[in-house]
This record gives C-alpha cells, sequence and structure tokens, in this order.
C-alpha cells in the first residue's frame, strides 16, 4: 500500500467530520451566512501568506530538480490563484482593519512553521499536503451533492472542485510517495502523524470560522 493510501486511510475520521460541519453545508447549499465566509476568507489569507513560505522552504530543500520545480510551481501559482479568488470576495467587503489572526490560524501556521525549521523534508510535505488533498476532496463532495441553483459561494467551489486544481493535487500525492519510498517505517510513521495532525487543524480552521472564533483576553 502506498504512503498516501495509509495516510488517508489514518485521516478519514477526521475528513468525514469535516464534512458534517454546518461551515461545509452552509457552503454547499449556499446558505453559509456571510459574516462566517467573511471571517474564513480573511483567516484563510492569513494562512496562506504563511503557507506560502512553508511551501518555498521544502522545495529549497527538495533534491529533485522536478520535485524543486514543483513546489515552486505550488508557492507560486496556486497561491496566484487562490489570491484572485479572495478578491474576489474581499472586494465585496466593506473596508475594515486588518484582522488579527485567530487562534486556530495561528496554532495551524505555527505546527507548519515547527515542521519547516525542524523537520526532514519528507514530514514537511506531508504536512502541506492536507491542504491541498482535503480541499479537493471537499470541493468534490459539495460539486456532487450541492443543490441546484445559484450559489453565491459557487466560485470558491469551482476553484477547489475544477480540474486545474486535481492536477496540482496529485503532483503533491506523488512526490509525498516518492518521498516515503525511501522512508524507514519510522519516518513513514512520522509523515503520516503530520498529515493527520494538519488534518485535524483543518477541520479546526472551518469550525473556528463558524464560530466566528475570537480570543479570549
Amino acid at each position: 500500500m502506498k504512503w498516501s493510501e495509509q495516510a488517508w486511510l489514518a485521516a478519514e475520521p477526521t475528513y468525514r467530520k469535516i464534512l458534517e460541519q454546518p461551515f461545509i453545508q452552509g457552503l454547499m447549499d449556499g446558505s453559509l451566512d456571510r459574516e462566517k465566509f467573511t471571517f474564513y476568507i480573511q483567516q484563510d489569507a492569513l494562512y496562506l501568506a504563511e503557507y506560502g513560505k512553508v511551501l518555498t522552504s521544502i522545495a529549497s530543500k527538495l533534491k529533485k530538480p522536478e520535485h524543486i520545480e514543483a513546489f515552486i510551481h505550488f508557492a507560486g501559482d496556486s497561491m496566484a490563484v487562490e489570491k484572485a479568488l479572495h478578491e474576489t470576495f474581499v472586494s465585496q467587503i466593506a473596508r475594515t482593519d486588518k484582522p488579527e489572526m485567530s487562534p486556530s490560524c495561528l496554532l495551524y501556521t505555527s505546527f507548519l512553521q515547527k515542521q519547516s525549521a525542524i523537520a526532514p523534508v519528507e514530514v514537511m510535505a506531508a504536512a502541506v499536503l492536507p491542504c491541498f488533498w482535503i480541499y479537493k476532496e471537499v470541493g468534490d463532495y459539495i460539486l456532487t451533492n450541492q443543490t441546484k441553483g445559484e450559489n453565491r459561494y459557487q466560485s470558491w467551489i469551482d476553484t477547489y472542485g475544477g480540474d486545474a486544481f486535481e492536477q496540482s493535487v496529485k503532483l503533491a500525492i506523488s512526490i509525498c510517495d516518492e518521498l516515503a519510498g525511501k522512508c524507514t517505517e519510522e519516518q513513514r510513521q512520522a509523515m503520516t502523524e503530520a498529515y493527520v495532525m494538519c488534518s485535524r487543524m483543518e477541520w479546526l480552521f472551518w469550525d473556528s470560522a463558524w464560530r466566528l472564533e475570537e480570543w479570549a483576553v
């Protein structure tokens, strides 16, 4: 069994919980409160700024030219796509002061930064994979099950459920599998643990948007 198949099975209970989230259900039928979606978009922009740095760090530590090129592409091209998507929605939001990172966003980005600082490159690659893979699966799930008709969040849905994003996801998975193929069982387990943890972070990120999470003090 490929490492990616083992990792998906390990994190599948978390993925199922993500699909049950009221935030995801609201995206699917278009009923999600605009304030909650705005919170999510603003926090995601803060997250992506840090995520791009981690992708670039991974590229600097990889050895195969095609792997390096892929992660540079991930850090550049995919970020540009998401930036355009954010601007589509943010342009509809009344201008306010720059939002502060929520506790969940800070936790997630801090975990990724820690991997970038101390983890071997295969673990780093496994840690960033849920942001690719789970988003693609959620996008496909919504496209398949959404209520037909106008949905004000359709451009978000189409981005993550589209063919272009699918190609990036497949490439990221294949690179992780190739890296895992050269690892010991202990190293593969470390990859899986990082993947599972970041899958939980994905659940937490959407949950925090649903709750409009704030700092208690």
